[in-house]
């Protein structure tokens, strides 16, 4: 049961991270949406679509911007009224993403979800360029996709300028995907967004109850992943940090655009370096996964597990490299690590 706090009180918790508070309120509100929605879309069997995943998103949403947008609701409206809300348009959103097949994910998603940074997006406009550079489109072609990609016009905006239909734009531009843009993306920018999301400590805010793994800050800071991982041999859903030996191993393309998934994340937390699509970089190293198929990874990985051995002293922490966009299954990937069984510095996702 809720203790009796008022709404600006719970507010005044998440801001400051009071770990109960946002356990008891802001997860127990989220918990209540969840089950609302579950009952109309069988939320619990859709893989990736699970509460916690589900709440963590919209937590982190909402400490990037320090919970303003909890501040913003009508005074006739409650707290309580407003996170589920919000969490509705979270769960609506991350539907969108899910199709008959786990793990298919548009191109258009990707794009509307990317967190692109100026310099990110400097770099993605500049793949855009290229791409019509190589792939020598045509001039009504590169238009379609300048149009598209870089200026964010819908296919009915080009129509009218073009003098074409919408259904002509609309066809184009799918051929165009399929053929050239998907498959130049795909090589040359980061697009695996299923790698597991890296969260800062505060941010690790689970339940109480048995559905969820409760995990608090006293526990965190007691318990270090090193530890964790020697008993259970397995990379961790989440990783709330690293300790200074340890290294995030995340699947990059040859290019090294960081842009999206773990690799971004590699950027942003742990020293990966724009450009740079190989080894290690800060507290992170990169192995490519976008060049081919499983045997053109292979060479990277046999380097990363001899790099592993002659670093005794580090421990590498391997997500699930290449099995998002990227195209490839656990079964196709995890193969390629039978070696790294051997190397007891190197700690695997579960099943691998």
């Amino acid at each position: 049961m809720y203790r009796r706090l008022t709404d600006k009180q719970i507010l005044a918790g998440f801001q400051r991270g009071d770990t109960d508070i946002l356990q008891e309120y802001f997860y127990g509100y989220c918990r209540e949406g969840y089950y609302a929605m579950d009952r109309r879309y069988d939320l619990r069997h859709k893989q990736n679509l699970d509460c916690l995943s589900l709440t963590h998103q919209y937590a982190i949403y909402l400490l990037e911007h320090n919970w303003k947008p909890l501040e913003d609701r009508a005074p006739s409206v409650s707290l309580k009224t407003w996170i589920i809300g919000g969490f509705r348009y979270v769960v609506l959103d991350a539907l969108k993403w899910y199709r008959k097949e786990y793990g298919t994910i548009t191109f258009e998603d990707y794009l509307q979800s990317f967190d692109i940074s100026s310099d990110l997006r400097q770099q993605f406009r500049k793949t855009v360029t290229e791409m019509c550079d190589t792939c020598q489109m045509d001039r009504r072609d590169r238009l379609i996709v300048l149009m598209i990609l870089e200026r964010g016009f819908k296919g009915k905006d080009v129509a009218a300028q073009m003098g074409l239909t919408p259904s002509a734009i609309s066809q184009r531009y799918q051929q165009l995907k399929k053929n050239m843009i998907i498959p130049y993306f795909r090589e040359h920018f980061d697009m695996d967004l299923e790698a597991p999301e890296v969260l800062d400590l505060q941010e690790m805010f689970a339940p109480k109850e048995m559905e969820f793994p409760t995990l608090g800050a006293a526990e965190l800071e007691k318990t270090s992943i090193a530890r964790n991982m020697e008993q259970k041999r397995t990379t961790p859903e989440f990783i709330t940090h690293l300790a200074p030996n340890e290294i995030f191993v995340f699947g990059s393309n040859l290019r090294g655009m960081h842009g999206g998934g773990a690799a971004y994340v590699a950027l942003r937390k742990f020293g990966a370096v724009m450009g740079q699509g190989v080894g290690l970089q800060g507290q992170s190293y990169a192995i490519p996964t976008m060049q081919g198929g499983v045997e053109t990874i292979r060479p990277y990985v046999d380097e990363f597990i001899q790099f592993a051995r002659e670093n005794p002293n580090l421990t590498f922490l391997v997500t699930r490299i290449g099995c998002g966009i990227a195209g490839f299954t656990d079964e196709e990937i995890a193969p390629l690590f039978a070696e790294a069984h051997n190397v007891g510095n190197i700690v695997l996702p579960a099943g691998w």
